[in-house]
């Protein structure tokens, strides 16, 4: 039962794969030009007719078909039954345009196709095929005479492609929203069982707006979101009011139109591969080198490499030696890498960060902070300037994902007419760091056509070239406090680079260097790291970073949090040093901290803590433990004994500066 030409296509394929199709009922008259190929196969073709019931029981016994008249508005004729088992209705296309609703397009009536298509945009989207109404009609004739070909050649049928305007008329839809007479139920949406008598109560109890429509009927609320019914509720509630489609107007769509299972969104990923873990181009030389791992996200990253005979600490403290005073190589690429491009670029990082970046010159990269809305430490890590619009933005290992959630939510939700585009490549990029005095010796024992010399290649500046005959960039920014080169290569070159660099330094000392060692080193510096020294309560200020926060540069995120009295607290809790008096005693991360006088009533809880142990590490360095911490009022307070509760006894230290080690950097700029 049809009243376009595109049904003629099914009737050919059910032909073609033995089915017995016994009539085609067509509400037009004449009859299209492709009626010749399917009459050439014996098919009957009724024009000007409609079916007006399906009869039968349990299934499709026969279909009642009558004639109308011209208009399809009224029967001409008594019915008559033609025995079936299944009645296949084609009402004419409509397209997938949910979407580009969502996106707060507006759309347009089609009075040629009688269905809604995508006209006004208001985001940069661009609506292509079928969803903007140009219909696919493969060649449904491939079967037939030779003067039903041609026909049907003539009606448009030839050739796959997309049906540009001047062509859409070879669907010659004939609209019919409601079939005459009475057979009983007439339904519009399928999905809910929605009558055309519902409709009709709808518009009479005075539910004429057609989201009022919509609510009262439940039309075009089923699980394909009105795809298939709500052009025919629009004209049926139209000719009730009598107003045209386009004056009743459309409801919200909205995606997707039809559900998605939990299993296919799992698929797989149950059991093991729940929570799939993520190698980088190296994991298997850290395997075979026997690292120990942990868990940062879903990625594994080497703690330590313990050699023969070697505990952890023995371990840590030979990688950490061998950092300050010759070399290290660290496996650097679960480091989120964020790709930012557009002409807005600029704009979007100004407003993300608290520091300026429109004066940042090419090549040059700034250590950031991002802030969440209350002026809470979000994540940071150094962001490089590639191009004038285009950025490589650093996260944090486990922050990655987060950040690039955040700042597409950012782009979509609120700032959508910046043009700026993020494409996440953390796994694109192995990403390998060689720290330590005599970094630049091993560099300069392989192939490099990157002139790293302190005056050519200052501190915080990237290079791109060649490295070991692999492109590269080559950023020198660092953690540890040394010198230090960031190798990006492209992921697949990332093991044949690590091994160069391995076999080139043997002569300078290179060493394994695992996160743990890491963490002595930068904790020795007192740089921070989010999720240690940030918990969801420390602004920039807490941290005495003050320095990094430019509040002349106009608005970012966090700023005006920042200025509150409550943010802006003399007592709130600030990043401090912890020297304890036994230099050999490390202290658990998370201890709390109380006034020396307070530790005599240790044992009768509760006491007024001060504030929390945020990292805390022995130092071979230095010769003696060393933690960060986060004290109320804790700059105030240096010097000051205090008792930190470890294991339910307190341990003594004193508050110091965080910088422990080359308070100046002077390493940095070796």
């Amino acid at each position: 039962f049809t009243n376009n030409d595109s049904a003629y296509e099914a009737v050919l394929a059910c032909a073609d794969a033995g089915i017995e199709v016994v009539a085609v009922i067509d509400t037009r008259t004449p009859l299209p030009a492709a009626a010749a190929a399917i009459q050439a196969r014996g098919i009957a073709v009724q024009p000007a007719h409609v079916v007006l019931a399906a009869r039968g029981s349990k299934h499709v016994g026969a279909a009642s078909v009558a004639p109308i008249n011209a208009g399809g508005v009224r029967l001409t004729g008594p019915a008559h039954e033609i025995e079936c088992d299944l009645l296949c209705v084609s009402g004419g296309w409509d397209p997938a345009v949910h979407l580009f609703s969502q996106s707060g397009g507006r759309l347009e009536f089609d009075e040629e196709q009688h269905c809604f298509v995508p006209a006004h945009a208001v985001q940069s989207t661009r609506t292509t095929g079928a969803a903007n109404g140009a219909f696919m009609l493969p060649d449904c004739i491939a079967q037939g005479t030779a003067a039903g070909l041609a026909a049907a050649r003539d009606a448009g049928f030839n050739t796959p492609r997309e049906i540009a305007p001047p062509k859409r008329a070879a669907l010659a839809l004939m609209p019919l929203w409601e079939v005459p007479g009475d057979g009983g139920k007439k339904f519009v949406d399928l999905h809910n069982d929605v009558t055309t008598a519902d409709i009709a109560v709808a518009a009479r109890e005075g539910y004429v707006a057609v989201e009022h429509t919509k609510r009262y009927t439940t039309s075009g609320m089923g699980v394909d979101q009105g795809k298939t019914g709500n052009v025919l509720a629009y004209a049926i509630l139209g000719g009730l009011t009598e107003r045209t489609i386009p004056e009743v107007g459309t409801t919200t769509f909205r995606p997707p139109y039809t559900p998605v299972t939990m299993g296919a969104l799992a698929g797989r990923e149950t059991g093991e591969r729940f929570d799939p873990l993520r190698k980088t181009p190296l994991t298997d030389w850290h395997v075979a080198a026997g690292a120990v791992f942990e868990p940062v996200g879903l990625w594994r990253r080497p703690l330590y490499y313990p050699r023969s005979g070697e505990d952890m600490h023995a371990s840590v403290e030979r990688e950490c030696r061998a950092v300050r005073s010759a070399a290290g190589i660290l496996d650097a690429s679960t480091l989120g890498k964020i790709d930012v491009q557009g002409p807005d670029a600029v704009t979007l990082l100004n407003r993300v960060y608290t520091n300026a970046w429109h004066n940042l010159a090419v090549g040059r990269g700034r250590y950031g902070f991002m802030l969440r809305e209350d002026g809470m430490v979000f994540d940071d890590g150094v962001t490089t300037r590639l191009g004038e619009h285009h950025f490589l933005v650093s996260t944090t290992s486990g922050g990655a994902d987060g950040v690039l959630h955040w700042l597409e939510e950012w782009l979509q939700c609120e700032w959508r007419d910046l043009k700026v585009y993020l494409t996440p490549v953390t796994a694109h990029w192995a990403t390998i760091c060689v720290t330590g005095p005599r970094a630049r010796d091993v560099l300069v024992k392989i192939p490099c056509d990157i002139d790293i010399s302190p005056s050519a290649f200052p501190h915080m500046s990237m290079r791109e070239g060649t490295v070991a005959g692999v492109p590269a960039r080559v950023f020198r920014v660092s953690f540890t406090g040394e010198l230090s080169f960031e190798i990006n290569v492209p992921a697949r070159y990332g093991l044949a680079l690590w091994e160069a660099l391995m076999d080139a330094g043997v002569p300078c000392g290179i060493t394994p260097l695992g996160t743990e060692a890491l963490h002595v080193l930068r904790a020795e510096k007192g740089y921070i790291a989010v999720g240690h020294e940030t918990d969801g309560t420390v602004t920039p200020l807490d941290l005495g970073m003050d320095w990094i926060v430019d509040v002349k540069k106009g608005d970012f995120l966090g700023k005006r949090s920042l200025a509150r009295s409550d943010t802006a607290r003399a007592d709130r809790k600030q990043l401090v040093g912890l020297l304890t008096e036994d230099a050999a005693t490390v202290v658990p991360q998370g201890s709390q901290i109380i006034t020396a006088e307070d530790a005599a009533r240790i044992a009768n809880p509760p006491l007024p803590v001060l504030g929390h142990v945020t990292s805390c590490y022995m130092s071979g360095t230095l010769g003696r433990s060393i933690a960060l911490a986060l004290v109320a009022g804790g700059r105030s307070r240096r010097g000051e004994r205090v008792a930190v509760v470890a294991r339910g006894q307190p341990v003594y230290a004193t508050i110091a500066s965080p910088r422990f080690y080359d308070p100046k950097g002077e390493h940095l700029n070796a």
